[in-house]
C-alpha cells in the first residue's frame, strides 16, 4: 500500500488503503520538440540472496496480515488460470507495460496468467480512469485494488461493505484495479506493478524489506527478484486457498527448498520487526497533513527509535534521510550530514543500492550548488546504471540532468548537451507531459551557479 513516497528530487503520487489498512493501493506527452520518449529493454532484476528461513518468515508476515495490523484468517490466491482485461480509457503506454509485466509473471513467477479482450469476463479487471475519479472514490489514493467488483462506480456504494473486505475472502475469484489514465507513463506503470502484484499475492507492506515493492518507502517501482520469488511461492502447488497460517508455514520449507535451493545453505538473519511507532513517525514526517513542527518532531522520534532498536540497516538510513529532507530549507549543511549518514547505512545494507541512487541526487545537487562539478560527478557515476536496471526513468533522468550540470561546471559543455538531451527522453516517460519535463529541466538547471 502506498501511503507516501520517498520525496527526493523527484515527486511521485502515493496510494493509500481503501479502508484503514485493508486494501492495497499505488499520460503520454503531447507531441513537441522534445526528444521521443524512451522505454526500457529486457528486465534485469537482481535475484535475492537470502536464507530460505528468512524468506519463509517474510512470506508469512506479508501474507497473513494487513498493513493495519489486522490478521488474515486464511491464505487466499487465485486457483487455476488467471485472466486479465483492461477497460475504461487506458493511456497508450499501458498496453506495452502490461504485456511486459504479464510476460515476467509467467516466466519469473510461473503464474498461469493471460490477457483477454475488454469485452470478456476476467478474474482481474484493470479499469483506467481519471485521477479525479480515483480521488472521488478514495481522496488520497493514486491507485488501488479491491475484491469482488469490476468498476469504480460499483465500488463507491460498497466501499465499507463485507463485499469489498479482504478479511472475509476465502479464495480470490474477481478483483478490480483502478489506475490513473492521466498520469505520467511511469506512474501508471508503477501502479500497475504494485496493484497487480497485490491482486495476485501479498496484501501487506514491510519496511524491513529493502529490495521489494512491498515496502512503504516506495523506492522500488517495478517488481524485483524478491517479489517474483514471493509470487512464485504464492502459486506453489503445495499451497492452496483456505489454508491456515500454521498449514502454510509447515509447507514453506519444502516450497523454498525447491524454488530457491541456494537459500538452504545461507544463514538466517532474523531481521527485527518494525515498531508501529516508527512507521507512524515516518508517515507524519514525510506524509501529508502535518505542520513543519510536527514533521520535525516526528523525524526526531523516528531517529530515536532507530537508535534504540540498534538498527544498522536501511530503516536507520531512511530515518536520517527523512531528517535531512526536512532540514534542506532551514539548515542545508546539517541536512547533508544526515544524507551522508543515510548513504553509509544504505551502503551497508544488501539490496539497498537503489536507495543510494536516490540519496545521490541530494548529495550531488548540493555539490552542484557549491560549484563542485568534480565531486558531483564522483557521487553520480555509480548510480546511473542502477536506476536504469531498476527501470526508474524519473530517477534516471534526474541523475542524468544532474550529471549534465556537473559536466558544465567542468567546462565540458558539448558532453553536457549530449547527456541533457539523453535525459529528456527518459524524463518524458518518468514525468509525462512537456510542461513537467521542462519544469524538471529548469529545477535542475537552477542549481548551477553558472546559470545565475
Amino acid at each position: 500500500m502506498r501511503r507516501f513516497v520517498l520525496p527526493l528530487v523527484l515527486v511521485l503520487n502515493a496510494c493509500v488503503p481503501v479502508t484503514p489498512g485493508d486494501t492495497p493501493t499505488r499520460a503520454l506527452p503531447q507531441s513537441s520538440d522534445l526528444p521521443p520518449m524512451k522505454t526500457f529493454g529486457p528486465p534485469r532484476p537482481d535475484q535475492p540472496i537470502k536464507s530460505n528461513n528468512d524468506l519463509a518468515l517474510d512470506f508469512i508476515e506479508l501474507s497473513f496480515q494487513l498493513e493495519s495490523g489486522r490478521d488474515l484468517p486464511v491464505f487466499t490466491r487465485f486457483e487455476g488460470p488467471i485472466s486479465v482485461r483492461v477497460t475504461g480509457a487506458p493511456p497508450a503506454s499501458l498496453g506495452s507495460d502490461l504485456n511486459r509485466l504479464i510476460y515476467r509473471l509467467r516466466t519469473e513467477a510461473g503464474i498461469d496468467i493471460h490477457q483477454t479482450a475488454p469485452s470478456n469476463p476476467a478474474n482481474i479487471t484493470i479499469e483506467a480512469v481519471s485521477r479525479a475519479d480515483i480521488r472521488r472514490a478514495l481522496p488520497h489514493a493514486a491507485c488501488f485494488v479491491v475484491p469482488n467488483i469490476t468498476t469504480i462506480s460499483e465500488y463507491k456504494p460498497n466501499r465499507r461493505s463485507v463485499r469489498t473486505s479482504w478479511s472475509n475472502l476465502r479464495t480470490r475469484e474477481k478483483l478490480a484495479i483502478f489506475l490513473p489514465n492521466d498520469a505520467s507513463p511511469q506512474e501508471v506503470r508503477d501502479c500497475l506493478h504494485e496493484e497487480l502484484a497485490q491482486a495476485l499475492g501479498p496484501l501487506n507492506d514491510l519496511y524491513r524489506l529493502p529490495d521489494s515493492v512491498f515496502n512503504d518507502d516506495n523506492v522500488h517501482t517495478v517488481l524485483t527478484g524478491f517479489d517474483m520469488m514471493m509470487l512464485r511461492a504464492y502459486y506453489a502447488p503445495e499451497l492452496r486457498s483456505g489454508m491456515s497460517r500454521g498449514q502454510v508455514a509447515s509447507r514453506l520449507p519444502a516450497v523454498f527448498s525447491r524454488i530457491n535451493p541456494q537459500g538452504d545453505g545461507l544463514r538466517a538473519n532474523y531481521a527485527t520487526r518494525t515498531p508501529r511507532a516508527w512507521s507512524q513517525a515516518i508517515q507524519t514526517a514525510l506524509g501529508p497533513g502535518s505542520t513543519n513542527s510536527q514533521r520535525q518532531q516526528a523525524s526526531d522520534q523516528a531517529l530515536q527509535i532507530a537508535r534504540a532498536m540498534g538498527w544498522q540497516d536501511h530503516r536507520r538510513a531512511f530515518a536520517h534521510y527523512a531528517k535531512g529532507r526536512l532540514l534542506l530549507a532551514s539548515d542545508p549543511k546539517t541536512a547533508q550530514t544526515h544524507f551522508r549518514a543515510a548513504d553509509q547505512y544504505y551502503a551497508a545494507t544488501p539490496g539497498a543500492n537503489l536507495h543510494r541512487a536516490y540519496v545521490a541526487t541530494q548529495l550531488a545537487a548540493y555539490a552542484i550548488t557549491r560549484g563542485d562539478g568534480d565531486q558531483a560527478m564522483l557521487i553520480l557515476s555509480p548510480h546511473i546504471d542502477e536506476a536504469a536496471q531498476n527501470e526508474n526513468a524519473a530517477l534516471l533522468s534526474t541523475l542524468l540532468l544532474l550529471r549534465a550540470e556537473a559536466l558544465d561546471l567542468q567546462g565540458r559543455s558539448a558532453e553536457a548537451r549530449t547527456v541533457r538531451l539523453d535525459s529528456l527522453g527518459w524524463a518524458r516517460y518518468g514525468f509525462g507531459p512537456d510542461w513537467a519535463v521542462r519544469a524538471k529541466l529548469r529545477e535542475i538547471s537552477s542549481l548551477n551557479p553558472l546559470n545565475g
